[in-house]
Parts: C-alpha cells; structure tokens; sequence
C-alpha cells in the first residue's frame, strides 16, 4: 500500500513540495519545484511553503488510497493524518494544485464509480428530510458561529470591493449588492427566502426600506433572528417565521435567496423556482445568490455530504436555467463572482482557529478538526476547483430591469447613503 501511494505522489507532485512520513517510518519527499504565486492580490491563492503530513497506521493509508475524498477529512478528524508542516490547507491546497487526486490507483475509480450510482443528488428529500439535514449544521449552537462569521452573522460569500476589505465591510457590500439589483422602492415588500440569522431580512428593512418576511426551517437560525428583530424593535416591519419554502404565500415585490438553493436538491429545482415565481409580484424582481459548479456531477463531495451538509449539492447552471424557464421566470442578468468565496473561507479558517480553545468549550477536538478541514476545503475548492459563487436577477416582465448598463450604481449610491444615515 505504501508502494502504491509513493507511486501516486511521485507522478503528481510537481509543483511544491510535499513530505510524507508512512506508518513504517518511511520518509519520503516529493516535487520541491517552487509553487508559484498565482497573482499579487489578497484574493489570489495565497504562497505555499513545504508541507509535511504523516499517515500513522496501515488502516488510514488503505483508507486514504480507496476513497481519499471521504477519508483524508476522516482521518484527520481521527488524527490519524497528522500535519507536521504547514497546514491542513496547505496540504489540500497542494494537492489540488497537482492534480493529484487525478492520479490515484483503480480502487479508487471503483469508489468513484459505485458512489455514482449510489450518490444522493437525485433523492428528493420533503419537508422533514430538508428539516433533518438543515438542522444537522444550522442547529448547532449559535456562539459557533459567532466566533467566526461577521458581526451580522453572514454565513454566505461575501462581496470583496477591494484587496484589503474588512469581512464586516465586505458584507455590507454583498448586501448592498443584493439589494441594489433588486431595484426597490423604500415601502415595497420583500420575501427572504432561506433567511438565516435574519441578516439579509434586517438589511432590506433598516438600508432599503421594505418590509420584510423572512423563513427558515432551522429552529435556531429562527430563534436567533426573531431575537434580533426584536432587539431593534422592528416586529411591524419585518417577521422572521420557521417555515419551509413549500408553504409560503403572499405575493412581494422582491424574493432574495442567498446560500439555500445548494441545499435545495435536483429533485426540487422545479418546485423551488414554481414557488419563487408565485411569491414574485409580475412587476418585481428576486435575486438567487448561490453556488455554481461548471458542470453537473453525479454525487456530492462526500466528506461534506456525511459530516456537514447531509443532502446538499452544488447545481450547474445547466440544471438550474431549465427550472426557472419552466416557472416562467426571465433570467434578466448573471454576474459570476470568483475567488470571493476562497477569501471569505480563509477569513473564517482564520477567525476560526484564533478561537480554538473557545470552540473547544463547545464542542469536542473531533469536531474542532471536522470543522478545520471543511473550511479549508472549501477555501481551496473555491481557489482551484471550477466552481463558484453567481447571482441571477429574475423578473417576470420583459421591461423589468433597464435596457442599458449602468443602472446599479446609482442605486448602490442610494443605498450607501441609506447605510450612513442608519450609523
């Protein structure tokens, strides 16, 4: 087994250097090429020093060769892969960087072919099904996320206007953006669908003026939202209710939907855009901010699909255009955002682990290392992988959004105004 993984490494590993220490005490290092620096700016891949990691029993390194994809994150929770330089970013950063995974032996494209048949992208999950595996992360205790998300408590990609932004500032202007698309009227209403910790609700009700409802199925993110609204004495302007989306009603001016159609599933893009048109007055407009993969995949990633988001699936955009021509919605403006997603993982691996011992109050080192490698699993999926963040603007009327360029900024001005006012 040894062989067969210094096999994969010295074809690989070209680019950067990597040390693996094996469970017989073998020590090898591979590449030792310098790893370029990708571009001078905060949002490239940052620069990569030597990584060692060291594999500390036959059963991790059988593990690893067979389904790297769920055992790397497994054996790491374990401790079982141990990084005895750099870091475990570093080290999946490397690898991806090499294209290493490409390299791995057959037991592993036998562990690729089964989990395509087998993967969950196609199970339609209902409403109590979509309740379990919301509530399996959102859940979770709300000082976690505090220890690491802005103080709005934006658990989604922010909007970096420049290099050096604040995470606070950069979400300020992912909203700002948000809203601003959505070109509203101060006393128009809008329908946050999937609404958080109420971020984005509170938002377009203090900055933008409407009046807002918004719904989530995670009984904390509720709790936690209400409370907020509350504190700033808005109940008569803005509702945060726990609901799934299949039950809402009303008509809004404005639908927002940011971070939830990666949960929604394939099997229920049609009633996700069917509901999404519904709510939508004829005259309005909704922004989905999501995810985006290339292409469609057959099966999530699997570590993230067992420990931390059961049933999600990162659409392509291909599965996702024929679901709004369907609901009769127009696709009115796309706008891709890459590498905003890798900057905002990074600032929340780091904030993460400056609270380590914090998290450690909560939860256990298990967890505290599951949650480590999902952030910078995502921070270097976002770097190196073809995926990314986008927004489509959705209307139901041709005439909707104006037919020349250069509408946004003014309301974007609009709305920096509305901000200062508020200070």
């Amino acid at each position: 087994m040894q062989d067969s993984l210094h096999k994969v490494f010295s074809r690989s590993i070209t680019k950067g250097q990597l040390g693996v220490t094996y469970p017989s005490e073998r020590t090898e290092t591979y590449g030792g090429a310098p790893m370029p620096h990708d571009a001078d700016s905060a949002l490239a891949a940052p620069h990569l020093g030597p990584v060692a990691i060291r594999i500390a029993d036959d059963a991790a390194l059988k593990a690893i060769l067979a389904d790297p994809g769920l055992a790397i994150g497994e054996m790491y929770m374990q401790g079982r892969l141990v990084v005895e330089e750099g870091t475990i970013y570093d080290f999946i950063s490397l690898m991806k960087r090499n294209g290493a995974m490409r390299a791995l032996p057959a037991r592993t494209i036998l562990t690729h072919l089964r989990r395509s048949i087998t993967g969950s992208v196609r199970k339609r999950a209902g409403i109590s099904a979509a309740r379990r595996n919301i509530a399996h992360h959102y859940d979770l205790d709300e000082r976690l996320f505090r220890l690491f998300l802005d103080t709005d408590m934006n658990y989604s990609c922010a909007y970096f206007e420049h290099d050096d932004q604040s995470l606070e500032d950069a979400q300020t202007a992912k909203q700002r953006l948000i809203a601003g698309k959505l070109l509203s009227k101060p006393g128009g209403t809008a329908f946050d669908l999937g609404c958080g910790w109420g971020s984005m609700a509170l938002y377009l009700t203090e900055v933008a003026g409407l009046k807002t409802t918004g719904i989530s199925i995670s009984e904390e993110q509720v709790r936690v939202g209400q409370a907020r609204v509350a504190d700033k004495g808005l109940q008569e302007r803005c509702e945060i209710r726990l609901q799934d989306y299949r039950k809402a009603t009303g008509t809004y001016d404005h639908v927002t939907s940011i971070g939830v159609l990666e949960h929604i599933g394939l099997p229920q893009m049609d009633a996700y855009f069917g509901k999404v048109a519904e709510l939508l007055d004829k005259q309005g407009t909704a922004l989905i901010h999501s995810m985006f993969r290339t292409k469609p995949a057959t099966y999530s990633q699997p570590f993230g699909e067992k420990y931390i988001f059961p049933g999600g699936y990162i659409p392509a955009l291909s599965e996702v255009l024929p679901a709004i021509e369907r609901a009769g919605l127009l696709v009115k403006d796309v706008e891709i955002l890459p590498l905003h997603y890798a900057q905002t993982c990074r600032i929340w691996r780091e904030r993460f682990l400056a609270n380590r011992e914090a998290v450690l109050e909560l939860y256990d080192e298990a967890f505290v290392r599951m949650w480590e490698i999902y952030l910078a699993a995502s921070e270097a999926s976002f770097r190196h992988d073809r995926i990314h963040v986008g927004h489509l603007l959705l209307a139901r009327h041709q005439d909707r959004i104006p037919i020349r360029r250069g509408w946004l900024e003014p309301e974007l001005d609009r709305l920096r105004r509305a901000e200062a006012a508020r200070r």
